[in-house]
C-alpha cells in the first residue's frame, strides 16, 4: 500500500506542476498574440494519446508517456521537429514573428510560473503551520552522531554550537544544506574543551548512501530515565522516573547507549542497574528479537517551539525558503561539476522522489512541502543552459539579441536533437540509478 502512495503522490504533484509550468508558457504566448497548437500533460508519442479535445484552434490533452507534457508552439523549433511547418512562409501569428524580448518571455514562462508556484505554497504553508523546530539551546544531552558523523571526529553528547562561525539556532541547522554540501566548519564544545572539526567536501556521497541518520540524528540526544513502561519491562518490575545507568555492565548515559546496548543482545536475558530516588536497583530483562524490552524514553526533556505568522509575515519566510531550494540546487549541480560530489549521489529521478520525498504516508502538508520543494526544482532544472530545455533556448535567444539575427534554422534543429539525446540519457541514468538503489537498501 505505501508504495501505491508515493506512486500517487508523485504522479498527482508532478502532473499539478507540470501543468501549471507548461500553462506559463500558454499564457505569455497568447499574451503576445502566438498561436499554440496544443497542450498536453504528458507526451503523446507517435500520436497515441490517453484522451483529448479541442478548442478553439488549441488541442489540449493528456499523452501515455509521463515524462513530462509540452505545448506545441507554432513557429518554434522545439521537441516536436516540425520541419514541414518551419519550411513555410512565417505568418504573423507564429513564434518565430515575434520580437526576440517576447519570445524570450514566452520561453521564461514555465520557470517563472514554477517559482512563484514555489514561493506560494511555501507561504501558505507558513501561514498555516508556523514553523515547529527544536532550539538547539534545548538540545542539553547533545547530538547522536551516526557512523559517518563519528568518521569525521564527531562524539555521542557533543553540542555543536555554530556553523561556520555564525551561531546555530535551530538544531535542524546540523542537518541542513549549509552544512551537507561540505567544507563547513563546525564548533563543538565537549565537556569543558571547544574544538572544530572539519565537514569535508564530499559529504554528501556518503549521505547519499547512509541516509541523514548515519551524520547526525535528527533528534538531540535524551538521558536513560525512564518515561514509559510495558512489556517485559513492566513484568521485570521496571517504572516510570527509574534512570538507566548500565547494561550488562556497561555504564550508559544517554537514551542511544542503551539502545545501542540492546542490539547487541537480542534474544537475551540483559542485567539493568537502575536508579530510583536514591535507591540502586539490579534488574534481569529478556530482550526481544527487535531488539527492545518495552520501555519509552522522556521526550519532553527537549522542548520544540513554534512561530506563527499573520499571512504577509510568512510571505519573505516562504519567499527564503524558495530561494533557499533555489541556491542549494545550484549548489549541488556545482559540486558535480567541479567533481566534489558524485553524480550518481547527485541526482534522484521518480523512484527516489516517490520513497524519500513524498513517504510512505499521504500526509498533505508533507505532500505539499514536497511538491513545493520539487517546484523549485523544476524551475532550476529548466533554466540550465542545454538545448530542448527553456534554459537552452534562452541562450540561443540571449545570443540572438547580442548578435541582432537569429540562429539558423538548421542549428537550432541540430541542437534540438543534441538537448534531445542528452535527455533522454539523463533521464536513463537517474532511473537505472534510481532502481540501482531502490535493490541495494
Amino acid at each position: 500500500m505505501s508504495g501505491l502512495i508515493m506512486a500517487a503522490q508523485l504522479l498527482l504533484g508532478l502532473s499539478i506542476l507540470v501543468i501549471l509550468h507548461e500553462l506559463g508558457h500558454f499564457l505569455a504566448a497568447r499574451a503576445f498574440g502566438i498561436k499554440v497548437e496544443k497542450f498536453y500533460l504528458f507526451f503523446d508519442a507517435w500520436g497515441v494519446k490517453l484522451f483529448s479535445f479541442k478548442k478553439g484552434d488549441c488541442e489540449y490533452g493528456i499523452g501515455w508517456l509521463p515524462l513530462g507534457g509540452y505545448v506545441k508552439i507554432a513557429g518554434m523549433i522545439d521537441e516536436s521537429m516540425d520541419t514541414e511547418q518551419m519550411n513555410q512562409p512565417a505568418q504573423p501569428w507564429e513564434f518565430r514573428s515575434k520580437p526576440a524580448w517576447q519570445r524570450l518571455i514566452v520561453m521564461l514562462g514555465g520557470v517563472i510560473v514554477n517559482i512563484v508556484v514555489g514561493i506560494l505554497i511555501f507561504w501558505m504553508l507558513t501561514f498555516k503551520y508556523g514553523e515547529t523546530f527544536i532550539p538547539n539551546s534545548s538540545a542539553q544531552n547533545g547530538i547522536n552522531p551516526g557512523s559517518i558523523g563519528k568518521e569525521i571526529g564527531l562524539q555521542k553528547g557533543d553540542k555543536v554550537i555554530a556553523v561556520n562561525g555564525n551561531k546555530v539556532i535551530r538544531f535542524d541547522e546540523l542537518i541542513s544544506s549549509k552544512v551537507l554540501l561540505g567544507n563547513t566548519n563546525l564548533t563543538v564544545i565537549r565537556g569543558d574543551r571547544t574544538l572544530d572539526i572539519k565537514v569535508p567536501e564530499n559529504i554528501l556521497n556518503k549521505v547519499s548512501d547512509l541516509g541523514i541518520e548515519a551524520f547526525i540524528s535528527r533528534a538531540p540526544l535524551l538521558t536513560s530515565t525512564v518515561d514509559s513502561v510495558f512489556g517485559n519491562a513492566l513484568k521485570a518490575g521496571l517504572k516510570k522516573g527509574d534512570r538507566i545507568v548500565a547494561v550488562n555492565n556497561t555504564p550508559v548515559r544517554f537514551n542511544a547507549d542503551v539502545r545501542d546496548e540492546l542490539q547487541k543482545h537480542k534474544k537475551k536475558p540483559v542485567s539493568f542497574i537502575i536508579n530510583r530516588g536514591t535507591e540502586k536497583l539490579t534488574y534481569t530483562i529478556p530482550v526481544d528479537s527487535a531488539g527492545t524490552i518495552g520501555i519509552g524514553f522522556n521526550i519532553d526533556e527537549i522542548k520544540q517551539q513554534t512561530i506563527n505568522y499573520s499571512l504577509f509575515a510568512a510571505l519573505p519566510i516562504g519567499a527564503n525558503q524558495a530561494w533557499k531550494t533555489f541556491s542549494d540546487n545550484a549548489k549541488g549541480i556545482w559540486k558535480v561539476v567541479t567533481g566534489k560530489i558524485q553524480a550518481n549521489k547527485a541526482f534522484s529521478g521518480p523512484v527516489e522522489i516517490a520513497r524519500k520525498v513524498y513517504g510512505g504516508e499521504w500526509i498533505w502538508m508533507r505532500f505539499w512541502a514536497s511538491t513545493g520543494f520539487i517546484s523549485i526544482a523544476l524551475a532550476f532544472m529548466n533554466l540550465l543552459p542545454i538545448p530542448a530545455l527553456d534554459g537552452g533556448h534562452v541562450v540561443f535567444l540571449i545570443v540572438e539579441m547580442i548578435k541582432g539575427k537569429p540562429l539558423g534554422d538548421k542549428f537550432m534543429e541540430r541542437a534540438q536533437i543534441v538537448g534531445f539525446v542528452l535527455l533522454l540519457s539523463l533521464m536513463v541514468f537517474v532511473l537505472g540509478n534510481d532502481i540501482f538503489k531502490a535493490v541495494m537498501h
